[in-house]
């Protein structure tokens, strides 16, 4: 398992960290910092430059999820994880990643008064070799305190086990935790596990629309970014079948009609994706209380929401949205599209 350390900067994730490692039992340190380290030395200066923050950087999240795995392949055990997480949409990559490979999460939150946290950061030790790195160093863990402020407000706290440390030495908190994590509290966290592909795939959305032809989109919690209700289409399975099947999973709307298609889009292998193709079907349209009676799985959903084209451009992958925008043009016309990589042919 991973038992993952969250919190500000300043909170003590890492000295708690290597104080747990000496608590359970054949366990390990992984600070993912070291990753952002090396990255700065392999990406040309104009990639760096154009984030904020290593962790925006796709590959890092990418390399989060492989070197865990691979230490845990290597190693076995626990992994101790020490790492802000404060976008909940590289949670959900970082995390969906882990528990496609079938590695469980142990999330946990240091959480000191914010006070105590302030007063942590002012009298952080500042490597002396690191140009201006009083001032900066300082500065980073001041600015993200708003961050961290919004993230417990919305889905933080929900989401981890919290641990007060305000009046907590590192080692008092590591055994907290080793508590938390042995009894239970800190329990894995419950998400969907979706094993990655090994091939091509195909999978099977269905559009279901609102009285006012808006179209559903959901908030998957294994992944980032929204997505239209369906799924991969499991080995002998229809493909309209396999999107009824995950329109009931995931919503609780069981469709009586099978639905009819809208696209076909193949979509060319993007290591280390592998591709494969996609099919738009279309589920119809739900009245007001259909509407009313939709559910969200807790391991698998976070939100749902009817939206306009227009929206859905502000939330879907540029691809997604292309898939979505000529499947509606394709209802329109009662002709079914064939795409490649978002663009029709023939």
């Amino acid at each position: 398992m991973i038992v993952w350390i969250n919190g500000a900067f300043g909170a003590g994730k890492t000295s708690t960290a290597r104080e747990l490692i000496d608590l359970i039992p054949n366990s390990t340190l992984f600070d993912p910092e070291v990753i952002g380290g090396e990255l700065a030395h392999l990406l040309p200066a104009k990639r760096l430059a154009e984030v904020g923050d290593f962790q925006d950087l796709p590959i890092w999240r990418r390399l989060v999820v492989d070197t865990a795995a691979a230490l845990l392949a290597e190693l076995g055990g626990v992994l101790v994880v020490p790492m802000t997480l404060l976008h909940q949409e590289y949670r959900d990559e970082i995390f969906g990643g882990l528990a496609s490979r079938r590695i469980e999460v142990r999330h946990v939150l240091l959480a000191p008064a914010e006070t105590i946290l302030r007063a942590r950061i002012a009298d952080r030790e500042i490597p002396e070799n690191l140009p201006d790195g009083e001032i900066r160093v300082r500065q980073w863990s001041y600015d993200h305190i708003e961050p961290y402020r919004a993230a417990l407000a919305s889905w933080l706290t929900a989401d981890a086990h919290p641990v007060d440390t305000s009046a907590l030495t590192p080692y008092d908190t590591a055994v907290r935790v080793a508590e938390a994590v042995r009894s239970g509290d800190a329990s894995a966290c419950d998400i969907v596990q979706t094993p990655e592909p090994t091939s091509e795939t195909v999978a099977a959305g269905v559009l279901l629309f609102d009285e006012e032809d808006r179209v559903l989109l959901v908030d998957p919690t294994y992944k980032a970014g929204w997505e239209f209700p369906g799924g991969v289409v499991e080995p002998g399975e229809a493909p309209a079948r396999a999107g009824m099947r995950e329109v009931a999973e995931e919503t609780g709307i069981r469709l009586e009609d099978v639905p009819g298609l809208l696209v076909v889009d193949w979509e060319p292998p993007a290591p280390p994706g592998y591709g494969g193709l996609r099919l738009l079907f279309d589920g119809g349209r739900l009245d007001s209380d259909e509407a009313r009676r939709l559910l969200l799985p807790g391991p698998e959903l976070r939100a749902w929401r009817f939206v306009t084209e227009r929206e859905a451009a502000d939330l879907l992958p540029p691809v997604r949205y292309e898939r979505l925008r000529w499947a509606l043009r394709a209802r329109e016309r009662g002709a079914a599209l064939y795409l490649e990589a978002g663009v029709p042919l023939g």
